[in-house]
C-alpha cells in the first residue's frame, strides 16, 4: 500500500475518532481514573470495536467528492446522502450527528445551496466543520492563501457559515500544509502563526474581535490582557467540549504537548467530553506529522471498513499527486 501523507492524515483522523467514540460525553475526572489506553468496544454509543463516527463519515464523504474534482454541491450532495441514504457510515447507519450539520443538511435537501446552507449565529459554532476539513487540504495546498482562505470558507459554510468556525478550519488546514511540508511540529506552528497573523490583519475577513478570541492559538496581543501561549497551558486550562474553539485549541494543545501518535491522540480522547471530535481532529494532524507507521497496527486493523478507507486514500493521492518524502 502507498502510505503516504493522505493515508496518514486520513487513517490518523478515523483512528482518533474511533478510539473516542465508546467514550464520548464521559468527564476528565472519569478519564482520569478510568483512561482510554487503546479501541474499545461499545461504552457510549453502543458500536462494535473500530466504530468510527459522524466526524470520519463526513471527512470521507468530503475526500470522496475531492477524488473527482472540487464542486461545492457534490460536496453537499455526498452530505445529504450520508444522512438519508447511509454512504460512508461504518456499519450502515447513522449513529450520531450534530444539531447543526443536521439542519443544514435538512436545508440542502429542501433546496437550499450548499453555500447557503449553514448556520451564521454566534450559536453555531461547534465543531462540525472543523471535525471534517482537513480532506481539503490536498486541494487548497498551493494555492495562494487568499484563495485558501475562500475556499475553506466554503467549504465550512455549507454546514457552519459563521467566521469563527471558518477562522478555526483555515488556522486548521494552515498549520497542516505546514505539517504536509515535512517541518517539526513546533516549525509549522510558528510558520503558521506568521503567516496567518499577517494575512488577518491585511484583510478585512473578519472584525478584531474575532481574532481576539484566537490570541491562545495565534498569541495575538489582546488589550488589557495577557497573552497565552497555547503550548504552555496547563491541562486543566484546556476546554474539550463541542465548541470550535475549544476543539482547536484542545487538538492543537494535545500535538504541541506529544511526541508520537499514540500519546497525541490518548492525550486528546482523555481530557474527555467530545471524545471522538478531539480526537479526530487531533489524530489527523498527528498522522501528517509522524506518518502511517506511526499509528499503531492494531488500532488500524480493527478499524471499520478499512478497505475501503484505504481505497479512498488512494484515489485522493493519485489525483492530488502526494507521495511521501
Amino acid at each position: 500500500m502507498n502510505q503516504d501523507k493522505v493515508h496518514a492524515a486520513l487513517f490518523g483522523l478515523a483512528v482518533g475518532d474511533a478510539l473516542g467514540v465508546p467514550v464520548e460525553f464521559k468527564d476528565r475526572d472519569y478519564l482520569k481514573r478510568f483512561p482510554v489506553k487503546g479501541m474499545l468496544e461499545y461504552g457510549a454509543h453502543g458500536q462494535p470495536l473500530g466504530t468510527w463516527s459522524d466526524d470520519s463519515s463526513l471527512t470521507f464523504c468530503l475526500a470522496e467528492s475531492l477524488c473527482k474534482k472540487y464542486d461545492i454541491n457534490d460536496i453537499g450532495k455526498k452530505f445529504v446522502q450520508w444522512r438519508n441514504e447511509e454512504i460512508w457510515t461504518p456499519h450502515g447507519q447513522v449513529f450520531d450527528i450534530g444539531i447543526s450539520t443536521n439542519q443544514a443538511i435538512h436545508s440542502i435537501q429542501t433546496g437550499t445551496k450548499p453555500i447557503l446552507a449553514g448556520g451564521y449565529s454566534e450559536m453555531d459554532n461547534g465543531n462540525g466543520s472543523l471535525m471534517r476539513i482537513l480532506p481539503l487540504l490536498f486541494y487548497i495546498k498551493d494555492l495562494k492563501i487568499e484563495k485558501r482562505f475562500d475556499i475553506i470558507k466554503d467549504v465550512s459554510s455549507i454546514t457552519h457559515a459563521h467566521i469563527r468556525s471558518v477562522l478555526a478550519c483555515f488556522i486548521y488546514l494552515e498549520y497542516a500544509i505546514k505539517l504536509l511540508e515535512d517541518k517539526t511540529k513546533r516549525e509549522a506552528y510558528k510558520e503558521m502563526q506568521i503567516e496567518v497573523n499577517y494575512f488577518l490583519n491585511n484583510n478585512a475577513v473578519c472584525s478584531q474581535n474575532e481574532m481576539d478570541k484566537f490570541h491562545k492559538i495565534l498569541e495575538n496581543q489582546v488589550e488589557n490582557y495577557q497573552v497565552q501561549v497555547l503550548h504552555k497551558l496547563e491541562e486543566n486550562e484546556i476546554n474539550s467540549s463541542g465548541y470550535v474553539l475549544d476543539s482547536l485549541e484542545a487538538s492543537l494543545w494535545c500535538v504541541l504537548n506529544s511526541e508520537d501518535y499514540e500519546e497525541t491522540v490518548l492525550k486528546a480522547v482523555n481530557l474527555g467530553k467530545d471524545t471522538d471530535t478531539t480526537g479526530a481532529i487531533a489524530g489527523g494532524l498527528a498522522g501528517l506529522l509522524y506518518g502511517y507507521d506511526a499509528i499503531p497496527y492494531s488500532w488500524i486493523n480493527v478499524l471499520s471498513r478499512k478497505e475501503d478507507i484505504t481505497k479512498l486514500c488512494d484515489e485522493l493521492s493519485m489525483k492530488y499527486r502526494i507521495k511521501e518524502k
